[in-house]
């Protein structure tokens, strides 16, 4: 089963749709990051939560 990380980003009531949409499509092509989840607060902010996959390393043997 694939890991993940996760970070939360939180954006303003008085931020529009455009700008939020350039933030997290910023967020994914330069961090390579996904949409995992996005809450729209009564008050009309925003919680978006972004995972991306934690790649390990394995180890080689000689």
């Amino acid at each position: 089963m694939p890991e993940y990380e996760f970070v939360d980003v939180y954006v303003p009531r008085g931020v529009s749709r455009r700008e939020t949409a350039r933030l997290l499509t910023d967020h994914a092509e330069y961090g390579h990051w996904e949409l995992y989840r996005l809450t729209l607060m009564r008050d009309g902010s925003r919680r978006v939560r972004l995972r991306r996959r934690i790649i390990r390393q394995v180890r080689a043997t000689w």
